[in-house]
């Protein structure tokens, strides 16, 4: 559940991918090559030398066109692929 969490570094690792990390400390590495020419505002972004001039703008990926990904949607896609860890509650042995 995404909690209005904030993206506070961004690292490029190649091809249509940034490392992204969120200020609770959830990080994982986005593809975003489904967002490629998507419409006129994403056109730019298949030119990797623009792809590369992601920031963080808003508390999101933001590419200077105006381009950005709403921040609760890269939440999830970094955490729909991990796990999350619950602890088990012991019960009290007599």
């Amino acid at each position: 559940m995404w909690n209005m969490n904030d993206v506070i570094n961004i690292e490029y690792k190649g091809g249509f991918v940034y490392h992204v990390v969120f200020d609770d400390g959830r990080s994982g590495d986005i593809d975003f090559q489904e967002y490629v020419g998507k419409g006129p505002v994403f056109e730019a972004l298949r030119d990797t030398a623009f792809f590369k001039k992601a920031r963080i703008e808003g508390g999101t990926i933001s590419w200077p066109n105006g381009a950005d990904i709403a921040p609760e949607t890269l939440y999830e896609k970094i955490t729909a692929n991990k796990p999350v860890h619950r602890m088990r509650h012991k019960s009290a042995h007599r």
